[in-house]
Protein backbone atom coordinates (compact mmCIF):
# COMPACT_ATOMS: atom_id res chain seq x y z
CA UNK A 1 0.00 0.00 0.00
CA UNK A 2 2.78 2.45 0.91
CA UNK A 3 4.23 1.80 -2.26
CA UNK A 4 1.17 2.82 -4.16
CA UNK A 5 0.94 6.18 -2.36
CA UNK A 6 4.47 6.55 -3.36
CA UNK A 7 4.26 6.20 -7.00
CA UNK A 8 1.00 8.24 -6.86
CA UNK A 9 2.95 11.13 -5.28
CA UNK A 10 5.50 10.63 -8.03
CA UNK A 11 2.86 10.62 -10.89
CA UNK A 12 1.88 14.32 -9.08
CA UNK A 13 5.35 15.56 -9.12
CA UNK A 14 5.41 15.80 -4.89
CA UNK A 15 9.07 15.85 -3.68
CA UNK A 16 9.41 13.29 -0.25
CA UNK A 17 12.94 15.03 0.23
CA UNK A 18 11.83 18.85 1.20
CA UNK A 19 10.94 19.47 4.54
CA UNK A 20 9.43 22.51 6.25
CA UNK A 21 7.21 25.44 5.44
CA UNK A 22 8.55 28.07 2.58
CA UNK A 23 7.56 25.34 0.08
CA UNK A 24 4.44 24.20 0.73
CA UNK A 25 1.11 25.04 -2.00
CA UNK A 26 -0.58 28.09 -0.17
CA UNK A 27 -4.23 27.45 -2.47
CA UNK A 28 -5.08 24.68 1.05
CA UNK A 29 -5.12 27.63 3.34
CA UNK A 30 -8.28 28.83 2.64
CA UNK A 31 -9.68 25.26 3.35
CA UNK A 32 -7.47 24.90 6.34
CA UNK A 33 -8.26 28.23 7.94
CA UNK A 34 -11.81 28.52 7.28
CA UNK A 35 -11.36 31.34 4.58
CA UNK A 36 -9.35 33.37 6.82
CA UNK A 37 -7.26 35.89 5.14
CA UNK A 38 -3.90 36.92 6.82
CA UNK A 39 -1.88 40.10 7.11
CA UNK A 40 1.87 39.94 5.54
CA UNK A 41 4.38 42.28 6.10
CA UNK A 42 5.39 44.62 3.50
CA UNK A 43 8.62 43.09 1.79
CA UNK A 44 9.48 46.26 -0.28
CA UNK A 45 9.43 48.21 3.07
CA UNK A 46 12.47 50.61 3.67
CA UNK A 47 15.34 49.81 5.88
CA UNK A 48 14.70 50.37 9.31
CA UNK A 49 11.78 49.61 11.78
CA UNK A 50 9.72 47.07 11.12
CA UNK A 51 5.56 46.63 12.62
CA UNK A 52 5.21 43.14 13.44
CA UNK A 53 1.82 42.25 11.84
CA UNK A 54 0.82 42.84 15.52
CA UNK A 55 2.02 46.09 16.28
CA UNK A 56 5.60 47.96 17.02
CA UNK A 57 7.74 45.64 19.31
CA UNK A 58 10.50 46.76 21.19
CA UNK A 59 13.41 44.44 22.50
CA UNK A 60 14.49 45.10 26.10
CA UNK A 61 17.98 43.82 27.80
CA UNK A 62 19.39 43.25 30.70
CA UNK A 63 16.49 42.86 32.56
CA UNK A 64 16.87 42.15 35.96
CA UNK A 65 16.25 38.29 36.68
CA UNK A 66 13.88 39.11 39.50
CA UNK A 67 11.74 41.96 37.00
CA UNK A 68 8.12 41.02 37.11
CA UNK A 69 5.51 41.78 34.10
CA UNK A 70 4.25 44.38 36.40
CA UNK A 71 7.47 46.14 36.56
CA UNK A 72 7.93 46.26 32.72
CA UNK A 73 4.19 47.86 32.61
CA UNK A 74 4.70 50.70 35.15
CA UNK A 75 8.07 51.74 33.36
CA UNK A 76 6.79 51.60 30.04
CA UNK A 77 3.01 52.15 30.08
CA UNK A 78 3.42 56.09 30.60
CA UNK A 79 4.49 56.11 26.97
CA UNK A 80 1.42 54.62 25.17
CA UNK A 81 -0.80 51.89 25.37
CA UNK A 82 1.18 48.75 26.12
CA UNK A 83 -0.78 45.83 24.08
CA UNK A 84 1.31 42.49 25.31
CA UNK A 85 4.56 42.10 27.11
CA UNK A 86 6.50 39.10 26.93
CA UNK A 87 9.33 37.69 29.61
CA UNK A 88 10.82 34.49 28.80
CA UNK A 89 11.41 32.88 32.12
CA UNK A 90 14.35 30.40 32.96
CA UNK A 91 12.86 26.79 33.37
CA UNK A 92 15.60 25.61 35.83
CA UNK A 93 15.75 28.89 38.15
CA UNK A 94 12.07 30.25 37.59
CA UNK A 95 13.56 33.83 37.14
CA UNK A 96 13.45 36.25 33.84
CA UNK A 97 16.26 35.25 31.54
CA UNK A 98 16.92 39.25 31.30
CA UNK A 99 15.67 40.22 28.18
CA UNK A 100 12.04 41.33 27.45
CA UNK A 101 9.56 42.31 24.23
CA UNK A 102 6.86 45.52 24.74
CA UNK A 103 4.50 45.82 21.87
CA UNK A 104 2.76 48.82 21.12
CA UNK A 105 -0.07 49.58 19.33
CA UNK A 106 1.27 52.59 17.43
CA UNK A 107 5.41 53.82 16.14
CA UNK A 108 5.40 56.61 17.73
CA UNK A 109 4.59 55.30 21.03
CA UNK A 110 7.44 52.80 20.41
CA UNK A 111 9.98 55.12 19.46
CA UNK A 112 9.15 57.42 22.94
CA UNK A 113 9.25 54.26 24.91
CA UNK A 114 12.99 53.40 23.08
CA UNK A 115 14.29 57.27 23.14
CA UNK A 116 13.03 57.57 27.34
CA UNK A 117 14.20 54.20 28.66
CA UNK A 118 17.14 53.29 26.66
CA UNK A 119 20.68 53.43 28.92
CA UNK A 120 18.00 53.71 31.83
CA UNK A 121 17.97 51.93 35.14
CA UNK A 122 15.09 49.72 36.29
CA UNK A 123 15.32 47.53 39.14
CA UNK A 124 19.15 48.35 39.93
CA UNK A 125 20.20 47.47 36.30
CA UNK A 126 20.60 49.63 32.95
CA UNK A 127 18.98 48.71 30.77
CA UNK A 128 19.11 48.59 26.48
CA UNK A 129 15.97 49.41 24.75
CA UNK A 130 16.14 49.16 20.62
CA UNK A 131 13.64 47.56 17.78
CA UNK A 132 13.04 44.15 17.83
CA UNK A 133 12.21 43.98 14.28
CA UNK A 134 14.42 46.05 11.93
CA UNK A 135 14.59 45.58 8.01
CA UNK A 136 18.55 45.52 7.58
CA UNK A 137 20.33 47.92 4.55
CA UNK A 138 20.76 46.33 1.58
CA UNK A 139 24.24 44.64 0.97
CA UNK A 140 25.57 45.39 -2.84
Amino acid sequence: MADDMDQDDRAQGVDKRRKGRGHRDTTEWAERYGGARFKELDPNAKPGPTASVEGWVIFITNVNEEAQEEDIHEAFAEFGDVKNIYMNLDRQTGFVKGYALVEYKGHKEAQAAINEMNGKVLLEQTIQVDWAFRKPQRRR
